[in-house]
């Protein structure tokens, strides 16, 4: 079976299933693992299937969350390097609001025991990861808690969130676009990063390459609202140029480097005033 016919049929089975997973396709193919990656490669390439820890799903899924596991091991050398570079915007004994996600959980067990913070989150596991932290005063935001993402939401979280004013928003998003803006699967969350995103002066959104160009269900906002973007260096130069037009700095980290968005200028400061 010639490659094509091969992506053809992975596509059929991605459709009718709802999603493909390597392992299987590779024993039904009788070809290696790494022979389904790149027919998955170049599926989601063609912009037919998206790829997702293990496998893939068909493209347009717009309800389609990951669970908090399968999340944790997606692009994981990206994500620390996302999160360490996103210590550099701590800010010196201020506050903080850490959203839900698993980038976001990466730069709360990055930061130094010396740090002096006023930290906010909905999310039980970065809470979990910050009440030993001797430095940190940790404030834990309540609400129903999604079983998927281990994130307080609803009515208590968004009072919560009206109550207060951080100096930095850390923020995580599942699909960011110059054209669809930030968006999650639920709508629930997409209320509490909201009410996030106006709690806070600054706002950084921690995201990794793949996940621009992804539209979801619900939206919280615009690229506009987000101050800084940090994300990896798969997002291309042309893709950061346009984001930076939108003005939202961006800065590109690679294994050895921090990139910025046009990988020719120096960073500049952008924040707004939300007073």
């Amino acid at each position: 079976m010639y490659a094509p016919e091969r992506q053809q049929e992975i596509l059929r089975l991605a459709r009718d299933g709802g999603r493909v997973d390597v392992v299987s396709l590779a024993e039904e193919f009788q070809v290696t693992a790494e022979t389904i990656r790149r027919d998955l490669k170049a599926l989601d390439r063609a912009g037919l299937v998206r790829r997702v820890h293990g496998g893939a799903i068909p493209a347009g899924r717009l309800d389609f969350e990951p669970d908090l596991a399968e999340r944790e091991g997606t692009a994981a050398d990206e994500k620390d390097r996302i999160a360490h570079a996103a210590l550099a915007e701590l800010p010196s004994d201020g506050t903080v609001i850490l959203d839900a996600g698993t980038t976001i959980a990466r730069l709360a067990a990055a930061i130094p025991l010396e740090t002096t913070l006023t930290a906010v989150t909905h999310s039980l596991p970065i809470a979990a990861r910050l009440a030993d932290h001797p430095g940190i005063q940790l404030h834990l935001v309540g609400g129903r808690v999604r079983h998927r993402t281990r994130a307080a939401v609803d009515a208590w979280a968004l009072r919560a969130y009206g109550e207060i004013r951080a100096d930095v928003l850390f923020v995580a998003a599942n699909g960011f676009s110059t054209g669809h803006g930030l968006t999650t699967p639920d709508l629930a969350e997409a209320a509490v990063k909201r009410a996030a995103v106006a709690a806070a002066r600054r706002v950084v959104l921690l995201a990794d390459s793949s996940k621009h160009g992804q539209e979801h269900f619900a939206r919280f906002g615009d690229l506009g609202d987000v101050d800084l973007l940090i994300t990896d260096s798969g997002l291309s130069p042309e893709d950061a140029t346009a984001i930076e037009r939108g003005g939202t700095e961006v800065l590109r980290v690679s294994g050895a480097e921090h990139i910025t968005g046009s990988a020719t200028g120096p960073r500049t400061s952008s924040r707004k005033d939300r007073s």
